[in-house]
């Protein structure tokens, strides 16, 4: 069986505003077909708080203990909810809606698409498996998320390991193009994660941050001996390749793609129109 063969750009620790630019471009340029499917590995320097595209900055986030622990902070152009990017191996995927293997459903996509996520999992010894919702109660919790903070619940085909969330991931379809990004966490500052929301009252923070751990796991918690970087994007690389019945083939961007993911970063994800808009 001859395998498809895909782009792979390890892009390092980037800006906020430079990460989801260099999102966007994939996305046009394989819309466009100038470019194969392609799966990108990639961290944060700083540090950043993403918020979903539909989140409301003043309602939810308190943007000033974003500014205090000297955090970056951007807008995604996916939904979902607010995540705190530190340790952690953050991937992209971009296909085309038409590929032969992606199904119609979003909820399917983000399945076959997660499959390379379990067997990255699978791969460093975890025994992830996706959380289904089985009741319509449920469901129902899914569709209305009571918090902002994205670790808080698994949604459809989350990735789990002993019932806690080990991944969490969104997707957007725009241009005939599904672009699926996600956070895989090795270690997490939850007193951290919850300063950057807001609440009701320090009783109801304090009643979700305990909540919390019963809800999410980094993945060196599970483990005896902690995880590299390096050994982790190993797991993740090999994984995508098993689970999606690919090949990926080591891409570096021309100075060309770099200015216009530049390009892309300055005129959207670095203005205060794109992140703090209504």
């Amino acid at each position: 069986m001859i395998m498809e063969t895909w782009r792979f750009i390890d892009s390092g620790d980037r800006d906020p505003a430079y990460n989801m630019a260099l999102d966007e471009a994939l996305l046009n340029w394989h819309s466009e077909g100038l470019i194969p499917p392609t799966i990108r590995f990639y961290g944060w320097n700083p540090p950043t708080l993403s918020i979903g595209y539909f989140q409301k900055v003043e309602k939810e986030i308190n943007m000033e203990m974003v500014e205090k622990h000297q955090l970056g902070f951007v807008r995604r152009p996916t939904g979902g909810r607010g995540v705190l990017h530190d340790k952690e191996l953050t991937y992209s995927v971009i296909v085309t809606e038409e590929h032969p293997d992606m199904p119609a459903s979003v909820t399917e996509a983000y399945r076959i698409i997660s499959q390379g996520i379990l067997e990255g999992f699978r791969d460093l010894g975890l025994d992830a498996y996706f959380a289904v919702p089985k009741t319509e109660e449920e469901k129902n919790a899914l569709k209305n998320p009571r918090s902002a903070v994205c670790f808080d619940a698994p949604s459809w085909y989350e990735l789990v390991v002993e019932g806690r969330k080990v991944a969490g991931s969104a997707q957007t379809r725009q241009k005939g193009v599904i672009l699926q990004h996600g956070s895989i966490v090795l270690d997490i500052d939850e007193d951290k994660l919850f300063d950057l929301f807001n609440y009701p009252s320090e009783r109801v923070r304090e009643r979700m941050q305990r909540n919390f751990k019963n809800k999410a796991v980094p993945i060196n918690e599970l483990r005896d001996v902690p995880l590299s970087m390096e050994e982790v994007k190993k797991a993740f690389k090999d994984g995508f390749e098993k689970g999606l019945s690919i090949k990926l083939e080591p891409y570096t961007l021309t100075d060309a793609e770099e200015a216009e993911v530049k390009k892309i970063a300055k005129e959207r994800y670095e203005t205060d129109e794109w992140n703090f808009r209504k």
